[in-house]
This record gives C-alpha cells, sequence and structure tokens, in this order.
C-alpha cells in the first residue's frame, strides 16, 4: 500500500546531543501526551541520550464504536477475541512509523540505536513496522497488546535478531493476556528473542513493568 500518511509528532529532547531514539505508539482513542511523561518516569537521562519521539494517530471512524471519529491506527470491524480489524490501514500506519525511523537515520542515529514501543494498538502497529522495516532496530516494546498482523506481515531478514520485550496485566479486560501469549508463541516459533512479562494490573501500565522496562532499555542502548 503506498504510504501517503504523515503524522504529527511531540518530540522530547534530552538534556546531551541524542544518540539513541524511542519511538512511542499510543493506544485507541489517546493521544502522544499519553507517554509524554515517560522520560521522566524512565530515569535513564544520566544513562543514555535518547530523543522520545510521540506520533499523534490519524482520525478515524472506529466501526465497534459506533463510526465515531476519533484518534486511531485502524479501524477495528468487530472485539471478537482474534480482532476484526482494517489491515491496510494498520499497514499504512506502519509505514509511517517506518518514516519516522528513516528521518531518524536521515539525521544521524544509527537504526541498532533506535527503539519502537507500543501500547494497545499502537502495539499492534509497532509489531509490524520493526518486524518489516529492512534495517537491524535495537528493540521493540510491546504492551498491553496484540500481534493484528502475524498472518500477513512479511518480516524482514534485517530484523530477524529483533529484541522484543512484551508486557501485559494479567487482569486486562480489553485486551486479554492471552492475546499477548498468543503473540509471544507465535514470535518464538519464528525464532525471535521474545522477554514476556506480566503484571497484576488491567488495560494500563504500573511501576513495576517501568522498572522493568528500564532495565531491558538499558541493556538495549548499552
Amino acid at each position: 500500500m503506498t504510504n501517503t500518511l504523515r503524522l504529527q509528532t511531540q518530540v522530547k529532547e534530552p538534556k546531551n546531543p541524542a544518540d539513541a531514539v524511542i519511538i512511542w505508539l499510543h493506544g485507541l482513542g489517546a493521544s502522544s501526551s499519553d507517554f509524554a511523561d515517560m522520560p521522566q518516569h524512565l530515569a535513564l537521562g544520566e544513562k543514555a541520550n535518547i530523543r522520545y519521539i510521540l506520533p499523534d494517530a490519524p482520525r478515524l471512524p472506529v466501526t465497534v464504536n459506533g463510526g465515531m471519529v476519533m484518534p486511531a491506527w485502524y479501524d477495528i470491524k468487530a472485539m471478537s477475541v482474534e480482532r476484526e480489524i482494517d489491515t491496510p490501514q494498520l499497514e499504512q500506519s506502519a509505514a509511517a512509523v517506518q518514516q519516522l525511523v528513516d528521518e531518524q537515520i536521515a539525521q544521524g542515529i544509527d537504526s541498532r540505536r533506535i527503539i519502537i514501543a507500543g501500547f494497545s494498538q499502537g502495539g499492534a502497529v509497532g509489531y509490524q513496522a520493526a518486524l518489516s522495516y529492512p534495517k537491524p532496530l535495537a528493540g521493540l516494546l510491546a504492551h498491553s497488546t496484540y500481534f493484528a498482523t502475524q498472518n500477513t506481515v512479511k518480516a524482514h531478514p534485517a530484523n530477524a535478531q529483533l529484541p522484543i520485550l512484551i508486557q501485559h496485566g494479567t487482569q486486562d479486560p480489553v485486551v486479554p493476556e492471552m492475546l499477548g501469549q498468543q503473540a509471544r508463541d507465535a514470535l518464538t516459533a519464528r525464532g525471535y528473542e521474545v522477554t514476556y512479562q506480566t503484571y497484576p494490573m488491567p488495560h494500563s501500565l504500573c511501576l513495576e513493568q517501568v522498572q522493568d522496562m528500564e532495565q531491558w532499555l538499558l541493556k538495549r542502548f548499552a
């Protein structure tokens, strides 16, 4: 699909010149502001010079929400366990995220110092964007999400060794933890390096999770 989508972003710069980047994708109906405080929570400032790029999803009508127009990376047509989604829209959003990666590389950031992170719908886009990207990335963070394109993604050999951290709440009523397990199993079967962590929480983030994320990120950016 030809990508014509251009994402608006918030950018959080480190004190020193950036030598690493995290692109963080919000969930359905949310905005880039959802992760605007993440640089302070992660407390990586003295250990890594990370530029945080926080894109806003386009505004789309969402079928399962009565056709209401809201920030969405793609339409969800049915809330079955497996989800019925608009795959071309997801692929277009993923291509727009890859364009952000391209721009960071053009600014001098090594692709192996770039991580894609995503929550819920943003995580589904993250899977597509990271696994199909044609240059090696530092890693993929998948929060409370599902591998929506596991049967259609054209994974690129450049990211065959991509480290992936999946984090999920065991009490998640929106994206059941079973979907996180399915993503882990599908990725492990393909040979990816997957770390899987769960927390007694609903569809959200928690302090223990952020601390675990911090340790994982430090290894990726070491």
